[in-house]
């Protein structure tokens, strides 16, 4: 039987009114579920869960990580994930379109520039010290009360205390590379955000390290260095752990083949794509679509 994708639109949360951005509490949000699990699935907006006293897990893209307070999360449109709370959770969840950010002179590089959100890859939480919750809590509580009065012009004010709520955390992943050559330090973040972009636009075509270097018009070693330093992860390892990933969203959320997904993700042999799909991650990706309906 074909399992039928969840994904989730921010216009629909809203009973039924079209909306851009929505905040939520979680005691609230447990509260309207009464007791119903949180199945996976995906969003077409971006989401930040802050966890006050919740505890629990948060399985993205197939990672699980557990829920502590302060621990917080930011989950990107397209990612699959699923949160499980032990009872009476208190927390914030904070859902936005890229619209959103748009009309409130939040570019899109502003969002990719802060490194919070992954499309793909490891997606840890962000562990907030006191001092960084003390500046957090005002810009949170402001959002939350201009979002219940909904005063002239409030998604303006909204919008201006995310993005400094936005630049506060990104200040929190701001970290010395090893490196103290300034302009070599630049350069290699250049090539890191450009890799992943390219990655995510032509993973499903181009498998090669060298397929990305000549585009970003650097030799393969120098990419792979770079991105080795960076995310400490070779530059193969990323496209591949990028093409699971996908793999493993289709099989979830689409009735298509073994064959139908190895083909669209550029795999013109089956059984090529089911060797690399099983080495990589030790069992069939009909065992892997088992286990996680199970």
């Amino acid at each position: 039987m074909t399992r039928k994708e969840n994904i989730y639109n921010l216009d629909l949360l809203q009973n039924g009114a079209p909306t851009p951005f929505v905040i939520k509490t979680m005691e609230g949000i447990d509260s309207l579920m009464v007791g119903i699990a949180d199945n996976p699935h995906r969003h077409n907006y971006y989401t930040i869960i802050w966890p006050i006293t919740a505890t629990g897990k948060h399985v993205i893209d197939f990672r699980e990580y557990p829920i502590f307070p302060n621990h917080l999360f930011f989950v990107s449109p397209g990612q699959v994930h699923q949160v499980i709370t032990d009872p009476d959770p208190t927390g914030y969840v904070i859902l936005f379109t890229a619209e959103f950010l748009e009309k409130n002179s939040i570019r899109n590089d502003f969002i990719s520039n802060l490194r919070l959100f992954q499309k793909s890859g490891e997606t840890p939480p962000l562990v907030l010290t006191p001092q960084v919750i003390n500046i957090l809590q005002p810009f949170v509580n402001q959002i939350f009360s201009a979002f219940q009065i909904r005063n002239e012009m409030y998604f303006e004010t909204i919008g201006a205390y995310l993005k400094l709520f936005l630049i506060e955390c990104k200040g929190l992943c701001t970290s010395a590379a090893p490196d103290t050559n300034t302009q070599y330090i630049e350069v290699g973040k250049t090539i890191v955000t450009n890799f992943k972009a390219v990655v995510e636009n032509h993973y499903m075509k181009w498998h090669q390290v060298k397929d990305y270097a000549e585009l970003l018009c650097v030799t393969p070693n120098y990419l792979n260095e770079v991105i080795k330093l960076s995310i400490n992860s070779s530059a193969k390892d990323f496209i591949q752990d990028r093409i699971i990933l996908e793999a493993k969203r289709m099989a979830i959320f689409t009735g298509k083949s073994g064959k139908e997904i190895g083909f669209e993700l550029g795999f013109e042999d089956p059984s090529h794509f089911s060797k690399f799909f099983k080495t990589n991650e030790g069992l069939s990706l009909q065992d892997f679509k088992k286990s996680i309906i199970k």
